[in-house]
């Protein structure tokens, strides 16, 4: 091996997942720089992974009980987009296999936009079934914001191509047909609402970006509604537009 170029080991690294491989004890020997760097990287790439194993272990302890009480599908669900000044809000419900594992899942908050979009896929293409529940800011005004999620909640539960018979909820109690355990900060501590999050929060993201087209002058397609700095101004200088939520401050308060 020592005979290869750092460009070539660094392919042949990119197919071993096994410390105990012999490869890894011969790389070990190398004294190249560009060989050591790689070795390290390889060690440090292999530790992420066990490490985001470990928590997805940990995140499947509620879904382990309702399955032990005799449940089988079990929806998560979420919501993005209840503080924004502007757009929808957005829930929505996964019910995934038991034996599913997608890395580095976790509260889409916590997660780079890029890694959102690719689990994104997977757990669309992947899950058992996803359904998705859109309430308008027109909605949320007559409703109340609280309300709204509740009712995108259930929208999202009716759309699922498979109906669960438990419910994994993030910390709210919809009072449904379906049994049902509201978990406080439940996007962290659960896999199926951690999966609930991400697909809640890539397609409200896509309607605020497509919002922007229409409504340009707000940077919808930055802040995503959110009362940033930029949006605050935008909407003193242009005013509210129709996807604005005119029961929230500071919109409440202007003429």
């Amino acid at each position: 091996m020592k005979t290869a170029s750092v460009k070539e080991i660094k392919r042949i690294l990119m197919n071993v997942k096994d410390e105990h491989d012999p490869l890894i004890a011969e790389l070990a020997t190398d004294t190249r720089k560009g060989v050591i760097e790689l070795l390290d990287k390889w060690r440090r790439a292999r530790l992420q992974e066990k490490q985001d194993w470990h928590n997805y272990q940990s995140m499947t302890q509620f879904e382990q009980e309702a399955r032990i009480q005799g449940y089988q599908y079990i929806a998560g669900i979420d919501e993005a987009g209840r503080g924004p000044l502007a757009g929808p809000v957005v829930s929505a419900a996964v019910i995934l296999h038991e034996n599913s594992y997608f890395q580095g899942l976790n509260d889409s908050k916590k997660i780079n936009e890029q890694k959102r979009k690719e689990l994104y896929r997977r757990i669309m293409d992947e899950a058992i079934a996803v359904g998705i529940g859109i309430i308008s800011a027109e909605e949320i005004d007559r409703l109340n914001i609280y309300e709204a999620t509740k009712k995108s909640m259930r929208e999202a539960i009716q759309n699922l191509s498979t109906q669960p018979d438990y419910l994994l909820i993030d910390a709210v109690n919809l009072k449904s047909i379906y049994p049902e355990n509201p978990i406080i900060k439940g996007d962290a501590r659960s896999v199926s609402i951690a999966a609930a999050s991400i697909i809640a929060k890539v397609t409200r993201d896509q309607i605020m970006k497509e919002y922007h087209h229409k409504y340009p002058d707000y940077g919808f397609n930055v802040h995503m509604g959110y009362g940033t700095k930029i949006h605050l101004e935008a909407i003193k200088t242009f005013g509210p537009c129709s996807i604005h939520r005119k029961t929230f401050a500071p919109l409440k308060t202007m003429p």
